[in-house]
């Protein structure tokens, strides 16, 4: 994995871990998507676009971040 995929990982982790609007399930469950993507390693876009259908909020969070 790219280090600059391993930035943005970390980028989403961090904003999903201090998002207010937030759940402790919907980030429990991002995060878990996260750190299965780094066992898989997909292909960036396939990431992006399932951790962005766990929540509306996940995904207004991703645009804010300029990963959408």
């Amino acid at each position: 994995m790219s280090q600059s995929n391993l930035k943005h990982l970390e980028r989403i982790k961090e904003g999903i871990k201090q998002h207010p609007e937030l759940s402790e399930d919907e980030k429990s469950n991002s995060i878990k998507h996260i750190e299965e993507w780094y066992r898989e390693d997909q292909a960036w876009g396939t990431f992006i676009k399932q951790l962005s259908e766990i929540s509306p909020k996940i995904k207004a969070l991703l645009a804010e971040l300029g990963l959408l």
